[in-house]
């Protein structure tokens, strides 16, 4: 059967009343591709089962039936012989066959995926412990920015909370990109290894420090796809996913104009002083979005991985000190560099939270425009 024939026989199952069993079939089988990447793996990777399949019946029902046929009970004898040159022709011409029969499409889709030339969009996706950054560099949407993290409530991950129907797979800001566009990826990493994955996309780059990977999709139809980080990437690696609308050309645009009146309202002054307790606000919430995992809401951490902030002689110590490690974080730790992931006014924000939270009493206020001359 041919890797056509193949889909359509799925396509059939799937047209069959029988939802539970169309479900129970894609359980055990790739996503549907909506990209013509995804597609052809899909494609492949039916073919190539195909194929295990008829050398597997083939072969051991050779084998079986010349077992049952040639037994001694029934008065067989072994033949005798030393060599047979027709014989090792074939078992060697065959197998070539086979392989070239299959190196062919597998050649073919590699170069295919590999084709980032001439995109319509451009989008820099970096790793983070554990969440991702995005920055559209090519396109209508040239110049966005904004970081994707998970938005799974905390009661849910720990059993308090009834879970939700994408449970660890829901973000705050998904990825927005319109359909039919070529989109070129561009992917790196700030700490260490992750890998971005979209199954439906037939997508999955490592993002390496230090080096830019490159990938590409073009989705066919709209909705909502969900993959997550492929790449074991630290303590919080199974809360790391990835959400990608892809929506109409209409609603892109809207979108980007969206985004780009927000980040523009959002642009604050980095002379501003801030007091005490409008800080301490934001700060919990960035405090929240970004160091709850490992520091804990009690600010108390995970006894022998992660240290307490609570009576913390670093967070009681010189500010300085403190500003330096959240700028670039800790080498040889979790610690991440946030330098590049927030704003010199919810670096501010946080450091003051947690020098005036818990048991934490300083009474100071760190001002945003100490964090942008820490970065110079």
């Amino acid at each position: 059967m041919t890797a056509t024939a193949a889909r359509a026989l799925g396509i059939l199952l799937a047209a069959a009343p029988a939802t539970a069993l169309a479900e129970d079939v894609a359980r055990y089988n790739l996503q549907t591709p909506v990209t013509s990447v995804a597609a052809r793996i899909y494609d492949l990777h039916t073919l190539m089962l195909w194929i295990c399949m008829v050398i597997f019946v083939v072969v051991f029902g050779t084998m079986f039936y010349s077992v049952y046929a040639h037994r001694k009970s029934v008065g067989h004898k072994a033949a005798q012989f030393h060599e047979n040159t027709t014989v090792e022709i074939v078992w060697t011409v065959i197998p070539l066959l086979i392989l070239v029969g299959m190196a062919w499409p597998a050649t073919t889709t590699l170069l295919h995926m590999r084709d980032t030339s001439a995109p319509d969009i451009t989008i820099k996706a970096t790793g983070y412990q554990w969440k991702w950054g995005y920055e559209y560099m090519q396109g209508e949407g040239e110049g966005i920015s904004f970081l994707s993290q998970l938005a799974t409530p905390y009661g849910q991950i720990h059993g308090s909370d009834v879970k939700g129907e994408n449970y660890l797979l829901e973000v705050d800001r998904p990825l927005v990109v319109p359909v039919g566009k070529k989109v070129r990826m561009l992917m790196t990493a700030s700490d260490v290894i992750h890998s971005w994955w979209m199954p439906a996309f037939g997508v999955k780059q490592d993002a390496i420090p230090g080096f830019v990977r490159d990938s590409w999709f073009r989705a066919d139809k709209e909705g909502s796809f969900r993959g997550q980080c492929a790449e074991l990437c630290g303590k919080d690696h199974g809360f790391m996913p990835i959400v990608v609308d892809v929506v109409s050309a209409e609603k892109y645009a809207a979108w980007v104009g969206e985004q780009k009146n927000t980040m523009a309202a959002l642009a604050e002054d980095p002379g501003k002083t801030w007091d005490l307790a409008a800080l301490r606000a934001r700060g919990e919430q960035v405090y929240t979005a970004n160091c709850i995992a490992c520091h804990q809401a009690n600010g108390q951490g995970i006894k022998g991985t992660f240290p307490a902030l609570d009576g913390s002689k670093m967070v009681g110590g010189p500010k300085q000190g403190q500003i330096a490690i959240v700028l670039h974080g800790k080498p040889n730790t979790a610690m991440a560099a946030f330098g590049k992931q927030l704003s010199d006014t919810d670096i501010a924000a946080v450091i003051t939270y947690t020098r005036n939270a818990w048991s934490n009493k300083s009474g100071e206020a760190v001002q945003p425009a100490e964090i942008r001359a820490a970065r110079k």
